[in-house]
C-alpha cells in the first residue's frame, strides 16, 4: 500500500512539472501565458504613440546635461606659488610719505624716483623746522675743551660735537623746539652742569616731502629701490 502511495506522488509531481513547463501544450494542457504576445503582434503603428502633458500643464523639461567632474584640488606647491600674486592684488592701496628733505637730498631723491611709474609719486614743498641745542662753548683752546669733556664724563652726561659753525664746543642734546631745549637744560643743571646754554643750531628752511598717494603692494615693492636716496628716512602712512 505504501509503495502505491509513493508511486502516485511521483507521478503527480512529474505531471505537474511537465504541465508547468509547457511540455503538455500540444495536448491542450499548459498554464495560461500572462505575457499575451499575440496582443503585441496586433498593434498598428506603435511608433506613432506620443505621451502628451496633462491639460494646462507644461511640457517636461529636457534632461539636464551631465555635471562636469569637480576640478582636481590644487597641490600645496601651486597654492604657495599663487599666494603672493593674490596678496599683491588684494592688498589695499594707501598713501605713504617720507621726509623732510633739504634741497640737495630732494635732487638725489628726484633722480632715483624717476624709475617709479609716472604719476605715482611727487615731491611736495614743506618746511624743514629749525633745531635747538643745549650747547657749551666756544672754548678758547683744545685744553679747555678736553677739561670740560672730563667734567661731563664724571657727571655721567653724554655729549657730541656741534656743527662746524659752533666748533670748538660741545652739544649736550638737540631739540625740535626752544621750549624742549630749555627743559633739557633744566634737567642737566640738576645734574651739576654749569655754563651750558640754549642756542638755535638751524633756522627754519624750505624742504620737500616725498608722497606716494596710491601705494599698492607693487608700488611699495618698487619703492624699496629708493632706500639709498631716502637719507635714512622711512616711508610711513600719510598724516
Amino acid at each position: 500500500m505504501l509503495r502505491v502511495l509513493v508511486l502516485l506522488l511521483l507521478l503527480a509531481n512529474g505531471g505537474y512539472y511537465a504541465w508547468s513547463q509547457g511540455l503538455l501544450r500540444d495536448w491542450g494542457l499548459a498554464p495560461r501565458d500572462q505575457a499575451e504576445p499575440q496582443r503585441v503582434g496586433e498593434q498598428l503603428h506603435p511608433e506613432w504613440l506620443r505621451l502628451l502633458p496633462p491639460p494646462g500643464g507644461r511640457p517636461a523639461p529636457p534632461p539636464a546635461p551631465p555635471e562636469a567632474p569637480p576640478p582636481a584640488p590644487a597641490s600645496a606647491r601651486e597654492m604657495q606659488e599663487a599666494a603672493p600674486s593674490v596678496a599683491a592684488h588684494s592688498a589695499p592701496a594707501e598713501c605713504l610719505q617720507a621726509g623732510i628733505f633739504d634741497t640737495a637730498q630732494a635732487d638725489a631723491l628726484r633722480r632715483a624716483a624717476a624709475a617709479l611709474p609716472e604719476g605715482s609719486w611727487r615731491l611736495e614743498p614743506a618746511t624743514l623746522p629749525g633745531r635747538w641745542m643745549v650747547y657749551m662753548g666756544r672754548f678758547p683752546d683744545a685744553d679747555q675743551l678736553a677739561k670740560k669733556r672730563a667734567e661731563l664724563r664724571e657727571l655721567g652726561v653724554a655729549y657730541d660735537r656741534p656743527n662746524a659753525a659752533l666748533e670748538p664746543g660741545l652739544s649736550l642734546g638737540r631739540f625740535s623746539t626752544e621750549e624742549a631745549a630749555q627743559r633739557g637744560l633744566t634737567t642737566l643743571a640738576a645734574k651739576g652742569v654749569r655754563s651750558a646754554r640754549v642756542v638755535q643750531e638751524r633756522l627754519d628752511m624750505p624742504g620737500f616731502m616725498l608722497r606716494l598717494p596710491e601705494a599698492d603692494a607693487r608700488l611699495r615693492a618698487q619703492a624699496e629701490g629708493l632706500r639709498g636716496a631716502l637719507a635714512g628716512k622711512a616711508l610711513r602712512p600719510c598724516n
